[in-house]
This record gives structure tokens, C-alpha cells and sequence, in this order.
């Protein structure tokens, strides 16, 4: 614990984060009256950076980009490989394991070794690993890496401690799995054919033992060349030479024929009593033209042949389609006896696997369903009902359904929200689902006491939202909302949306979500925002739309004209009124020109609609084009539903709305929200008619009657009050202040802003230029008239509302708009709400600009509220009610508002509260009202901040960043001491930065595929409590026993399965492999989370620790075998004894 004290008394600030042109610096005329008197701000901060460690909790969605699969019949565990080196383990709901190696390469193939807890992974750099499964975080316990060879399959029997690796050129090895050690037996390719062949087979792309003989491999050569080689004598049963080449091959578990699966299309069984030639031929999707001729068919690249005691064999097939068939869709088949099943996937399939009752290939297989891996989805199909259904799927496999371009996380939400948002989307389920428990059951997983109501809401491109139940690091889908069905559908090739985005143009871009009120409110690419709330009942409703015009007029940008009496009352289209087209702030006015432009991206439904119970539509605003010009993308939102209003900002300007009137409050240029208080002090760039001064904001009270009657022009015109034009005291010098608000960062948005948008991009275009990016945001901060004026627009990059002091003589704190810039600006912006409900309904709310200003390094990204005791201060919020729901007489409905004020903890420390600003470069906390800079940290200078939010962390907050170069880093409050910084992830496409998003109870979490999202956790706590939260991958179970292998017909029945492979591959016998041709890696033990802590005491602990249980256990091993051993000689030593008294007194002819 350490303590932070800090005299302030506004006279003598002179921290390093001074604020510029800020006369509270030394200046006693910038004192304001009512300032209150020095007091010593006492702060315990409880938090030290044993608090705090970064490690990755879990995984959700689909594997991308998957490459294998792999199922454990006893476990019931699935694994799915891909292509960027991940490995998926799945099991019951809560078992879900991610492992990834080192390497990145790809994942071949996956074995696992059956009811062992382990798992055998062969990856693209011809290397194998051994995963061990037996502990919560799997770790890989050995490595073998092929020198000159290509590893191109594997095959381990059922039992065996001895892998079989195909490659290729041809050969096969034998790996101990124990050791990992190559043995000395090999077949090479040379011996498996006949000498007389005179080419090379090819690539070994199929090994499987003999279910009538485990010392009989079949071995099958992408040529169409198949052996089946005797490892015990060393040289081949028989050689098929086929003219087609070779996919796969099937055994019938009586181990007397097999099934090939060709690359014309076509399956040849084959008998073993006759190999000369096949027993039979099938074209399944080839039919006879007309000339007598067949189909030409594409490969059929999988075959599996399982045989069921109460029915006719399955034969189950990916591919074999007829080329003549453009379009279709990849397809299963399953042939059931006559009967044959074509399943249509909606992506190409990468692997299929039978899952079957037995693990033993010498024993009727009964098949009881499918696994397919799509390209793009994991289904099962239940082979045990005729019409195959599909069994619904418990992992959140559809997370990508539409590519995801935001992301928001909610930890500690209001617990009756996931009940009421299950029940909801609960009634939208798909239906024709298998009745059957999900086949894939492996593993133990129990809800941990560490558990609060988590939500994630996912955005997607076609505008539609999806609410996932987090808690307890699962993941479930609550609820669906499709945006888009508040527009009507666009026609092809019509209108702005088309020339604006062509493909997507309801994709969302960010969200802003309050859980308390249910308030949710969505931006679109094409500019566009709505409001929903949330209702247990269906309406038929009316959706308001409000068009803003929010456009920089290149030809007029700071030019106050000859209106300069009223600058503040500038059109919204640009940053000055031009008398010859003035309009006001209600949208669609203008002059002939401009009403042929200024027209939405999207038509809004006028029509009353019928919206079912959840989230309905009860507000559009829409941005309008302008002079021929696209609007430009929304960069900030903030709503608060205590003060019922809403506000964003984009490149131009910024708009205020109230949603409970839905009017149209402030729309303004970003300039004009400075007055005379511009810190770079740009100048005019077009003429002006009148070359007189003006004196900022003050000059609004001097023509008052100008004022009045240009808010007579328009009912939603901005009402200032007149106070503030006439007080002296406001100061060009604002403050900051901070929410954790919960949407995708907007940094990204001001690549283009420079000029006018032609095509907006969606963020889920992944190409960008991160050196370009780099450089933008490292442009000049400097005063003078540089290219600040001619090429940058000043970007609104975030919002909040508060409650603060909007002015230094402010007693008591008021509802406040906190704005800041991507320039580094920060703006106060106080505002005058009716208190009674009747009068909010009815009268205005007056909206006023201090001009005050507060500057920082770099773009602003969030704002944060503390009270004078360091502890967070949530915004206000209106409690949520149902206005839908039948009216109750004798209980009106009224708006509850909850209020956190600033004020209501102070008693022991004065008037006042604590504001945190951060931006991409430095985080400042000021004293409000004051405004006095307290603690300023630079936070880098390399590079930029992507993320930054005030979370809760161990009852306590701190500000938590992500930066560009990978680091993810913590500062306490209000000192911002460094308490964190660890180098987690190098930022290798923006998609992270756009979804890389913070949340309380220190877990982040960001999109690490296109169809996958990965959660950290930061803090220490947490990665404490990780193995309680994680499920169990193995549990005991005993293998079942074979039920042709009785102890008389094994007596009995020969050495057909007397195989000893000990015998023919160990060292003794078959000798060393050569060192050149393999090598052996030991694997890494520990956990994932030892990584990030290796450097220091915590890792030393932590691995003392496992070293330490480590030891102990293999102590008990050793006392347990200890005992064994010596209970075994005592019983070896009484027969002994007994043996000798009995045959003591015996005569030799007497035995």
C-alpha cells in the first residue's frame, strides 16, 4: 500500500501536464471565487503489481481455418487442428481447450492415443508432438522433428505404444511414443513394391494395421499402389497396382476386404482371397450417358466403411459429385444398405470422422453419428435415425455467421438481464434438431465459485447483433438483432447506400450498451445510428427518424463572415453560417441544390411494424450526403439514459440529441465548439466581408434579438443560456473525465478523414498499413499554422456524459459532455436538465460550450470519473421499465433515475471529484473543478494506445491500455504509477485493435481469427483461480474390454494377435535409426501462464511449486512401489518357506 498526498490549492499549478493558454498557471485573475479552499487529497491506493498477470483464459467460435480432426471413442473428446499451428480439444459443454504451437505450422494430422489422456499432433514443418491431456492447461511432453524427410500420414493402433509415420518419398517409420524415439525398423519404399516396378509409388497416404492381424499393415500410395506388408517377416502379403490414384482406404472390421476411395470418383472394394483385381466397382454419383459412356466425377476424397449388427454396412463419402453439376454445394453421402443419403453442406468439407460404439477395429463398429468439419463449421449428423437429423450444436460455433466488425464486453452485469435476454431469443431457436444428448460428452467441467454474469455483444456485416451469456468462461448465445430490419431492403444498384457501400451497408460499426436501463443504441457503416429499448411485450410502433446534416464544406472551413454575431449558431453543414444559404439545425433545409442532396444512405421504414418482445427500434438518426459528398463515418458515441440524451461526433462535428423528444439539440462544427479558444489558433481560410474581432462565446449576449429569432426558425435549434455568455470567468480551459465505455476504439476511422469519403471500408477488411497508420498519428501537435489547417479534420474520437463542474466557479456539479479530439483536445461541454418528468417531456434542454480546454499527446481515447477517495464513479442511469407493458392505475410509471454524484462522498475531502483523461500517447488525471493537473505519464513514445479503459480490479480501479506494439499495460489511479507491462501480443492485422476491448474484474478480451474470440485475463487473481475454472479433459475411465478376445480362443486361436511389436521395433531387435533423420526435442513442462511470469519471484515460486509437487508425487510413486515391492517379497518369501517345509522330509523319487 502506498499513500499519494498532494497539496491544491488552483494558485500554483504547475505540474507537467499544465494546461495550455490556461491562466489557472500562476495567474490569480484565473482563480475562480468559488474555488474551494486547499485541502489535502488523501488516497490509499490498494493496488501493486503482485495484483496483476497476464495470461489467456479461453477460446470461443470455430477453429480458422481447420485442417484435421480426431476423436477419443472412450474420452469422447474431438480435437480439430489448423492452419496457423491451433489445436481445439472439445468435450462436454465447459470442456474446451485451446493448445497452440510454437511453430505456428500447420496442423496435419491428430491422433489420439485412446483413453490415455494424450494426444499425438503432426505438423507441416515435419515435426510430431506429444500432448499430454492428463492437466487442465495441456503441455507438450516431447517433440520428434523429421530432418529429411515429409511427414504425410500417421496411424496409431488401438493399444500400441508404436506410431506409424508414412512419408513422402515413400517410407515408412516407427516411433516410440514413450521415448519419442525413431526406431530402427523401416520400410522402405523400394522393399513394399516389387522390384520390376519401374516408378516411384509416391507419397504414403495411407497406413492402417489388419483388424484380422495386427502384424499385417496395409500401406496405400497416392499412385493407386496398395501393400499390405507382414512386419514380422518382413516382406509383402500382396501389391495391388490400380490405375486410379488413391484417397483413402476403409477396412470391414472382419479384416477380409477393404474399400478404396479413387480420384475418378468411383470405390473399389477388395477382397484378400483375390487382390488381382477388385471385387467391386462404384460410380455412387456417376451415372451412364447416353453414348454408354460414365460421368466424369470428382475425387471422392474420403471413404469410411462401418458395419452395424442390426442393419446393412454404412458407407460414408465426402466428394464423388459429377463435374456436369456446376454450383452444387459439397455434399456427405452416407449409403445405407440400398438406401443412399445425400447431405448438402453449406461450406466444402475438410474432414469427416464416424464416431462408432467400440474402440476396437476387429469388432462391429456401430456407428452412431458423423462429425464434419466444414470449412467454416463443425456439425454432427445422428446416423441412428433414418432421416439423419443434426444435433444442435452447444459451442458457439456461429460467431463468424456474418463476419464480426465489433465487439463489447459487460463483466458484473445486472443478474436478471441473461434470464430475460435467454427467454427472449429462446422463442427465435432453429427447431429439427436430433432429440439425442450431444454425442461429444468427454471431460468434466463445474460452475466455480468465481463466477459473476459476464455478456459479450458481437456486431456484425449484416448489421446484425448478437448478446452471448460469458459467465463462468463459457459461452452461449442469448439473443439475436437483426439492425437492418429497421430500413427498407435496398434494390440493387440504386440510390446513395449502393455508390456508399455496395456490399454491406448495415454492417455495425460500434455499440453502446447501458445494462442497467436496457438502453442499446448501434452506428452503422452508412452513418446511420439507432436507439433501441428493450420491451417483454410485442408493439406495433412508429420509428422516428431525425436527419442531421454534420458536413465540412471544403470552400468555407473557418470562416466567420459577416454573421459574426452569432458564430455559434453556425449551419451544421459547415463551420460558419454563409448568408447566402443559412440553415438551421433542423435537417433536409437548404437551397434547391441542397435538397437534392441531402438525402440518408438508407430508407427507414414509415410505416407502423409489428416488433416482437426484446430489443425495438424507437429512433434512426441519419448523417446526409452533402453536395454530392458521402457523410462521413461516425467516430464516437455516448448515450446516458438518466439525462435522456445522446451524442456523436465524426470528422466534421459533433450533435447532441434527445431522444425522449427527439429533437435535434447541438449540431456543430468542431471548431465552432472552441469560440475563440483554439489552442492551434487556425486561421480563416476564405475572406472575409467584415474584418472585425471577435471576442469567442461572449459575443452571443450582444445580440440577444438575433439569437431569439434565429431559434424561432427551428424548434430544435441550441438554447444557451445567457449566463454563460456573460460570465467573465469562462476560461478557455476544460478537464476530463472517463467511463469504461464499451465500444470498438474509433482510431481506425480517422485514416481517411483528411478527405471527403468515396467508399467507406468495413472494419473487417484486414489489409492495412500499420507504418502509414503509425505516421499519421505521429504528426506535429504544434500551435503555429501548419498542416493542421490545411489537411487534417479535427475528428471527434470519444464522448461522455457525466456529472462534473462545468465551470471553476461551479459549486455543485451538473450534467456535463466531455469531448475529446483527435488532435488531443479536450472540451466541456455543461448542460441544464429538467429535474420533474413532466417537464423534461415538455421543456428544452439548454445546451451551453464553456470553451474551456484541456490538451494532451496525442488522439483522445476515454474520459474517467473518480471520486476524492480514488473510487470509481459510474454515470447516472434511469432504471429500466417497460413502456410497453399494460398501464397499472394505481402505480404510474415514472422515470427512477440512480445518480452517482460527485458531491455525495465528499464529506471528509471537500467539494469536488477526480478526472482521468487518456490518449494515445500520455494519461492525465486533473482535479475538478479546479482543473488542476495532478499526475501526468507518458505512456509511449514509439508507438500509440489502440484501447484504454478504468476498470475494477481487486475493489479498486486502474487504467488498463492495449498500444499498437503489443504491450498490454496497467496504471493505478489516481497516482498512474506503471503497474503492468508485459510485451503479450504483436499487432499483426488491425482486426485486433478494432475488437481488442477491457472490461472489470481485469479480463479483456479481441478477435484473434476471423472466427474465433480469445479472453485474457490481467489479473493475478484471476489466473490464480484459472485451473478451478477450467474443465477437466481427462477423467478415468476403464477401456472396454474386446469382446472377441476371450482368455481361451487367445489361448488357442494362434499368434494372430500374439503380436509383440516390443519384439520386432525395439532397440534390441531392430536397432538404432539414424540421428541425421530425426530429432528428438524434449517438451516444455509448466503452464501457459509460467510464460509471462518467468523473469521474476512470482515464476521462481511457481515453478518451485510444480517442482516441488512434482517431487512429492514421485516420492509417493516410489514409497507406493517401495511397499509393493516389498509386500511382494514378503509373499514371495512365505511361499518360499512353506514350499521347503513341505518338501523337506521327501525323498528324491518322491517328487
Amino acid at each position: 500500500m502506498k499513500k499519494f498526498r498532494k497539496v491544491l490549492d488552483g494558485l500554483t499549478t504547475s505540474s507537467p501536464g499544465g494546461t495550455i493558454g490556461s491562466p489557472s498557471c500562476g495567474s490569480a485573475a484565473g482563480t475562480p471565487t468559488a474555488a474551494p479552499t486547499p485541502k489535502e487529497i488523501d488516497v490509499q491506493e490498494t493496488l501493486v503489481s503482485e495484483n496483476f498477470q497476464l495470461c489467456k483464459t479461453v477460446r470461443h467460435g470455430f477453429p480458422y481455418q481447420p485442417t484435421a480432426l480426431a476423436f477419443d471413442p472412450v474420452q469422447k473428446l474431438l480435437a480439430v487442428g489448423s492452419r496457423s499451428g491451433g489445436v481445439r480439444i472439445l468435450g462436454r459443454p465447459g470442456v474446451d481447450c485451446f493448445c497452440q504451437h510454437e511453430s505456428g505450422a500447420a496442423v496435419l494430422q491428430l491422433q489420439f492415443l485412446i483413453n490415455e489422456g494424450a494426444l499425438v499432433t503432426a505438423c507441416a514443418d515435419d515435426t510430431l508432438h506429444l500432448w499430454n491431456l492428463r492437466q487442465r492447461r495441456p503441455a507438450i511432453l516431447h517433440s520428434l522433428k523429421f530432418n529429411r524427410e515429409r511427414i504425410t500420414f500417421c496411424h496409431l493402433p488401438f493399444q500400441s505404444k508404436w506410431l506409424y509415420v508414412g512419408t513422402e518419398r515413400g517410407n515408412t517409420h516407427i516411433v516410440n511414443i514413450e521415448s519419442f524415439i525413431l526406431s530402427g525398423y523401416v520400410i522402405m519404399w523400394n522393399k513394399a513394391i516389387e522390384l520390376s516396378t519401374k516408378t516411384h509409388p509416391g507419397p504414403v497416404v495411407h497406413l492402417s494395421d489388419s483388424p484380422k492381424d495386427e502384424g499385417k499393415l496395409l500401406i496405400g500410395f497416392e499412385s493407386g499402389t496398395i501393400v499390405q506388408w507382414d512386419l514380422r517377416v518382413k516382406k509383402a502379403d500382396f501389391r495391388i497396382y490400380y490405375d486410379e490414384a488413391i484417397h483413402s482406404v476403409g477396412w470391414h472390421h472382419e479384416g477380409k476386404q477393404f474399400m478404396c476411395s479413387h480420384s475418378d470418383g468411383s470405390l473399389t472394394l477388395w477382397n484378400l482371397r483375390n487382390t488381382t483385381k477388385p471385387f467391386q466397382v462404384t460410380f455412387p454419383h456417376g451415372k451412364i450417358q447416353k453414348d454408354g459412356r460414365k460421368e466424369s466425377c470428382k475425387p471422392i476424397l474420403k471413404v469410411e466403411y462401418k458395419t452395424s449388427r442390426s442393419s446393412e454396412p454404412f458407407v460414408i463419402f465426402s466428394g464423388g459429385l459429377s463435374y456436369d453439376k456446376a454450383g452444387r454445394r459439397p455434399t456427405l453421402t452416407i449409403m445405407h444398405g440400398k438406401a443412399i443419403t445425400v447431405l448438402e453442406m453449406d461450406y466444402p468439407i475438410v474432414e469427416f470422422m464416424a464416431l462408432c460404439e467400440t474402440p476396437y477395429n476387429n469388432e462391429v463398429q456401430e456407428p452412431y453419428a458423423v462429425v464434419v468439419l466444414l470449412e467454416k463449421d463443425l456439425i454432427v449428423v445422428d446416423l441412428t435415425q433414418s432421416n439423419f437429423p443434426v444435433f444442435e450444436n452447444p459451442y458457439p460455433m456461429d460467431i463468424h455467421e456474418s463476419p464480426v466488425t465489433c465487439t463489447a464486453y459487460f463483466a458484473e452485469c445486472p443478474p436478471d438481464i441473461i434470464p430475460i435476454l435467454y427467454s427472449i431469443g429462446a422463442k427465435h431457436k432453429k427447431t429439427g434438431y436430433s432429440q439425442k444428448e450431444w454425442p461429444i460428452g468427454g471431460g468434466t467441467w463445474t460452475l466455480g465459485s468465481h463466477t459473476y454474469p459476464e455478456i459479450i455483444i458481437t456486431g456484425h456485416a449484416d448489421g446484425s447483433i448478437k448478446f452471448w451469456d460469458a459467465s463462468a468462461i463459457t459461452l452461449q448465445m442469448l439473443y439475436k438483432l437483426k439492425t437492418s430490419k429497421v430500413f427498407e431492403k435496398p434494390k440493387p444498384g440504386e440510390g446513395r447506400a449502393a455508390e456508399l457501400v455496395e456490399e454491406d451497408p448495415f454492417a455495425v460499426q460500434m455499440v453502446s450498451w447501458c445494462p442497467q436501463s436496457r438502453i442499446f443504441c448501434v452506428v452503422g457503416i452508412s452513418a446511420h445510428i439507432i436507439l433501441y429499448r428493450f420491451s417483454k411485450c410485442d408493439a406495433n410502433t412508429q420509428i422516428v427518424s431525425l436527419e442531421v446534416r454534420l458536413q465540412c464544406e471544403s470552400e468555407d472551413v473557418i470562416s466567420p463572415s459577416e454573421n459574426e454575431n452569432n458564430p455559434c449558431f453556425s449551419e451544421p453543414g459547415s463551420h460558419s453560417p454563409q448568408p447566402h444559404h443559412q440553415h438551421p439545425a433542423s435537417p433536409g433545409s437548404g437551397t434547391l441544390e441542397g435538397i437534392k442532396d441531402s438525402i440518408p444512405c438508407l430508407k427507414v421504414k414509415d410505416r407502423v411494424v409489428r416488433v416482437p418482445p426484446g430489443y425495438q427500434a424507437e429512433l434512426v438518426i441519419q448523417l446526409l450526403w452533402t453536395d454530392g459528398e458521402p457523410p462521413q463515418q461516425i467516430t464516437s458515441l455516448d448515450i446516458n439514459s438518466a439525462y435522456g440524451l445522446l451524442a456523436f461526433g465524426n470528422c466534421n462535428g459533433l450533435a447532441v440529441v434527445d431522444y425522449l423528444q427527439k429533437t435535434i439539440l447541438l449540431c456543430m462544427s468542431t471548431l465552432d465548439l472552441y469560440g475563440t479558444a483554439d489552442p492551434y489558433q487556425r486561421l480563416t481560410r476564405s475572406p472575409r466581408r467584415n474584418r472585425q474581432s471577435t471576442s469567442g462565446l461572449t459575443e452571443l449576449s450582444d445580440n440577444q434579438q438575433s439569437i431569439d429569432m434565429e431559434r424561432s426558425k427551428s424548434p430544435t435549434s441550441v438554447h444557451y443560456p445567457t449566463s454563460l455568455h456573460n460570465d467573465p470567468r469562462v476560461l478557455p480551459e476544460p478537464v476530463a473525465s472517463l467511463r469504461a465505455s464499451h465500444y470498438s476504439p474509433v482510431f481506425y476511422l480517422l485514416d481517411n478523414v483528411k478527405g471527403p469519403g468515396r467508399k467507406l471500408s468495413l472494419p473487417t477488411d484486414l489489409k492495412t498499413d500499420l507504418e502509414s497508420r503509425e505516421n499519421s498519428f505521429s504528426r506535429s501537435r504544434s500551435s503555429s499554422v501548419s498542416s493542421i489547417d490545411r489537411d487534417t479534420k479535427e475528428a471527434i474520437t470519444t464522448l461522455q456524459f457525466g456529472e462534473s463542474y462545468g465551470r471553476k466557479s461551479d459549486a455543485l456539479p451538473t450534467p456535463c459532455l466531455w469531448v475529446g479530439t483527435s488532435l488531443g483536445v479536450v472540451l466541456l461541454i455543461p448542460m441544464s436538465i429538467p429535474t420533474n418528468q413532466e417537464e423534461r417531456m415538455e421543456e428544452s434542454v439548454t445546451i451551453g460550450p464553456s470553451g474551456m480546454v484541456l490538451m494532451l499527446k496525442g488522439s483522445v481515447l476515454r474520459f474517467g470519473f473518480l471520486d476524492c477517495m480514488g473510487a470509481h464513479i459510474q454515470s447516472p442511469y434511469e432504471v429500466w421499465r417497460d413502456l410497453n407493458a399494460p398501464e397499472d392505475p394505481d402505480r404510474p410509471r415514472r422515470r427512477k433515475l440512480v445518480n452517482f454524484s460527485p458531491s455525495s462522498s465528499q464529506d471528509a475531502c471537500g467539494e469536488g471529484h477526480l478526472a482521468v483523461v487518456c490518449s494515445e500517447r500520455q494519461a492525465k488525471v486533473f482535479l475538478m473543478p479546479s482543473q488542476s493537473c495532478l499526475f501526468v505519464h507518458n505512456i509511449t513514445e514509439s508507438s500509440f494506445v489502440l484501447r484504454a479503459d478504468v476498470v475494477s480490479v481487486c475493489n479498486s480501479v486502474c487504467l488498463a491500455c492495449f498500444c499498437a506494439n503489443g504491450h498490454v499495460m496497467t496504471l493505478s489511479l489516481p497516482s498512474l504509477r506503471p503497474l503492468m507491462d508485459v510485451n503479450y501480443l504483436p499487432l499483426t492485422d488491425m482486426r485486433i485493435a478494432r475488437t481488442f476491448c477491457f472490461t472489470n474484474g481485469g479480463q479483456a478480451l479481441y478477435l484473434s481469427s476471423p472466427t474465433e474470440i480469445q479472453r485474457i485475463t490481467y489479473s493475478q487473481e484471476m489466473c490464480d483461480n484459472l485451473q478451478e475454472m477450467l474443465g477437466e479433459l481427462f477423467t478415468p475411465i476403464e477401456t472396454p474390454e474386446a469382446q472377441n478376445r476371450g482368455f481361451l480362443k487367445g489361448f488357442f486361436g494362434g499368434n494372430a494377435h500374439t503380436f509383440d511389436r516390443e519384439e520386432l521395433f525395439g532397440e534390441a531387435a531392430a536397432g538404432k535409426a539414424s540421428r541425421s533423420l530425426a530429432q528428438h526435442i524434449p517438451g516444455q513442462a509448466g503452464l501457459e501462464g509460467m510464460k509471462v511470469a518467468a523473469s521474476g519471484a512470482v515464476g521462481d515460486l511457481a515453478r518451485a511449486r510444480i517442482a516441488l509437487d512434482e517431487r512429492g508425487q514421485r516420492l509417493g510413486e516410489l514409497e507406493e512401489r517401495t511397499a509393493l515391492m516389498m509386500t511382494s517379497a514378503e509373499t514371495f518369501s512365505k511361499h518360499a518357506h512353506e514350499l521347503m517345509l513341505k518338501c523337506k522330509d521327501k525323498k528324491w523319487y518322491q517328487f
